[in-house]
């Protein structure tokens, strides 16, 4: 069974998400950890969970979800994983911390492994899918657990909001359609973990989400 557990970091205040099961293998999912204090949190967790860090996976590469990306990967001795559309958005990330002057950023290291649709991710006993769900981001996925019925939505949908579509590759169209195709699939009652603020669930969503009627 997994556990989650959700860390909110930087000026954006961005969930990070650790991932794990009985077996203690975890996943690290958009480490947004940018202040040292924040790695130090995050690292502090993994620690004293006893939990063995195993992917480094990012739902998009905007710069709030990629801040942690380089320490991770050199503190684990982990390979980025990510869809092959947003490598665009990876590389557009330093230009942007440049252009709101966030200069601890490190750049995060390339990918060494591509999501597809349908894709299915081995977490110790335990499995998520990988759906693709274009729209905020080119190559943004999430992270589908049907077992526990929650998925790992980063910023598609939000309580009572949608990720914004104001950026270069967004489509306020092809969010809306990820939403409706992909997430509105999904059974009412699973968890939605948002990339910002708090979870949700996709029945309530539907009912009453003003960006959906």
């Amino acid at each position: 069974m997994i556990t989650v557990k959700h860390f909110t970091f930087s000026p954006f205040f961005e969930n990070t998400y650790v991932l794990f099961d009985e077996t203690k293998n975890c996943a690290i999912i958009d480490p947004g950890c940018y202040e040292q204090y924040e790695k130090e949190e995050l690292v502090n967790f993994i620690e004293n969970e006893g939990l063995k860090p195993v992917k480094l996976l990012n739902t998009h590469c905007h710069i709030d979800h990629v801040f942690g990306n380089k320490f991770i990967a050199d503190k684990y001795n982990l390979q980025l994983e990510i869809h092959e559309l947003d490598v665009p958005t990876l590389k557009w990330a330093e230009s942007a911390a440049q252009a709101y002057g966030l200069d601890k950023y490190e750049p995060s290291p390339e990918p060494s492994f591509f999501f597809r649709e349908g894709d299915v991710i081995e977490l110790g006993n335990s499995k998520l899918e990988v759906l693709h769900t274009p729209g905020h981001a080119l190559g943004h996925v999430v992270f589908v657990c049907q077992d526990q019925k929650f998925v790992i939505n980063g910023d598609v949908l939000f309580q009572g909001s949608i990720g914004r579509t104001d950026f270069p590759g967004c489509s306020h169209s092809d969010l809306i359609n990820s939403i409706k195709t992909k997430l509105f699939l999904l059974d009412d009652d699973f968890v939605v973990y948002t990339g910002h603020g708090q979870e949700t669930t996709i029945g309530a969503e539907k009912k009453y989400n003003p960006f959906l009627h």
